[in-house]
C-alpha cells in the first residue's frame, strides 16, 4: 500500500496548504448550487448532438481541426445575432470551458512578474487562475451593494496598473451586471499601462432587458476581450465549451500558448449541433429568467434581501445563520451554495417545481 501523502511530495511552495476549487457534489432531488441549467437537454438537441458526434467518430483516428473552423464561424454568427454587433470568425477563440479560455488569456498576457486584478466578491477561480500562471493577484474593491462605479474602477486600475483586469458581468455570486460606462472607464484607464481588460459574460444570455453586452464595444478596442460559455444558456455544462470574442490579434496571441489540438472533434461536433438549435435552447433561458425573477419577488416577501439579478441565480441576504439554513435545505433534498459573505446564500433558478420546493423549504425554515 502506498501511504505517500501530498505533503511528502516536492510541491510548489505556493500550493502547499491550498484546497482545490469545487462545490459540493451531492446527489439530491434539487441541485441548485452551481448555476447549471436544470432543464433537461431537449430531445431534438440530444438527437442532433448524437448525430454529429456519430459522424466524427469514424475519423477519431485523425487529429481534429486545430482551428475549429466550423465552430468559430457558428459562434461568430450566434454572437452577431445575439448582440447586434458584427463579429467575425477571426475574432473568436474557444477552449474546454471558459476556465481554459481564461487560462489561455493569462498565459499570454499575465505570467511571472505580472499581475491580475479582479473585484471580490466575484468568481472565486480568478485568484486561482492567477496563481496557476505565477501572477500576483490584486483584489479590488466594490461599492455599497457590490456595485461598481466607473470612476472608482478606473482609479483602482490606475493605482495598481495590472497586466490583466477582469470585470465579471453579470457578476458571480452577486448577479449584478455592469453598465457599459464602467467597461469604458476601465478600458480608458487600461490604455495608460500595459493592461488587457476582460469582461466575463458567462451569464450574458440571462441579462435583464436593456442591459447591453460588452460585445458591442469591441470595435476599435484591441485590448478588450469578452468571454462567454455554452455551459449555462446552452445547457452544455458537461460539454465543456467556453469561448471569447476579441480583436484578431488577441486570438493570434492565444495560439502561442494553447496545447496542440486542444479542442477534440467530439467537443466541436457537440457544440456545433447545440448552436444549430440555439432558438430551442434559448426558450429554456426565458423560463429560467422567469423563475429567477420569481425568486427575487418571493424572497423579498419573506423579509429577506435578494439582489437584483441579471444571471440565472439569485444572491440573498438577511439569513441569521446561513449554514443552518443551507443544512435545512439540504435535508429537504435541496442543494444551494454557501458563499463567503456573512448572512448570504446563493440559489440557482431551476424549473418551476424546483423553485417552488426551494421557496417552500426556506419558508418553513424561517417560520419554525
Amino acid at each position: 500500500m502506498n501511504d505517500t501523502r501530498l505533503a511528502d511530495l516536492p510541491l510548489r511552495e505556493e500550493l502547499r496548504g491550498q484546497e482545490p476549487y469545487g462545490a459540493p457534489q451531492l446527489s439530491v432531488r434539487s441541485m441548485l448550487n452551481v448555476n447549471e441549467t436544470t432543464y433537461d437537454v431537449p430531445a431534438d438537441v440530444v438527437d442532433a448532438i448524437a448525430k454529429e458526434v456519430r459522424s466524427v467518430a469514424e475519423t477519431l483516428n485523425r487529429y481534429p481541426d486545430r482551428e475549429f473552423t466550423a465552430l468559430r464561424q457558428k459562434l461568430a454568427d450566434y454572437l452577431s445575432k445575439e448582440s447586434a454587433a458584427a463579429i467575425t470568425s477571426e475574432q473568436i477563440w474557444a477552449g474546454n470551458g471558459s476556465n481554459e479560455v481564461m487560462q489561455h488569456i493569462l498565459q499570454a498576457f499575465a505570467g511571472p512578474g505580472r499581475s491580475v486584478m479582479a473585484f471580490p466578491p466575484t468568481y472565486s477561480m480568478y485568484p486561482l487562475y492567477a496563481r496557476g500562471v505565477y501572477s500576483h493577484y490584486i483584489a479590488g474593491t466594490r461599492g455599497p451593494d457590490f456595485i461598481q462605479d466607473p470612476e472608482d474602477v478606473a482609479a483602482q486600475i490606475r493605482e495598481h496598473r495590472p497586466h490583466v483586469v477582469i470585470l465579471c458581468s453579470p457578476n458571480n455570486p452577486t448577479g449584478t451586471a455592469l453598465t457599459l460606462d464602467v467597461v469604458e472607464a476601465a478600458y480608458q484607464a487600461a490604455l495608460e499601462s500595459e493592461t488587457m481588460v476582460i469582461v466575463d459574460e458567462a451569464y450574458g444570455e440571462f441579462r435583464q432587458p436593456g442591459t447591453a453586452s460588452a460585445l458591442t464595444m469591441l470595435s476599435g478596442r484591441p485590448r478588450l476581450v469578452v468571454t462567454r460559455t455554452m455551459s449555462k444558456a446552452f445547457a452544455l455544462a458537461g460539454g465543456r465549451l467556453g469561448y471569447l470574442a476579441a480583436a484578431p490579434a488577441v486570438t493570434d496571441a492565444l495560439r502561442l500558448v494553447r496545447l496542440p489540438y486542444h479542442l477534440s472533434a467530439v467537443t466541436q461536433a457537440a457544440a456545433c449541433a447545440a448552436l444549430d438549435h440555439a432558438e430551442t435552447l434559448m426558450a429554456n433561458v426565458e423560463q429560467i429568467k422567469a423563475q429567477r425573477d420569481r425568486l427575487v419577488t418571493e424572497l423579498t416577501d419573506m423579509g429577506l434581501s435578494p439582489y437584483p439579478s441579471d444571471a440565472n441565480f439569485v444572491l440573498f441576504g438577511g439569513v441569521d445563520n446561513a449554514h443552518e439554513a443551507w443544512q435545512h435545505l439540504l435535508e429537504d433534498g435541496i442543494l444551494i451554495r454557501e458563499v463567503a459573505i456573512a448572512g448570504h446564500l446563493r440559489v440557482t433558478a431551476g424549473t418551476e417545481g424546483e423553485t417552488t420546493d426551494f421557496l417552500n423549504s426556506l419558508r418553513r425554515y424561517l417560520n419554525r
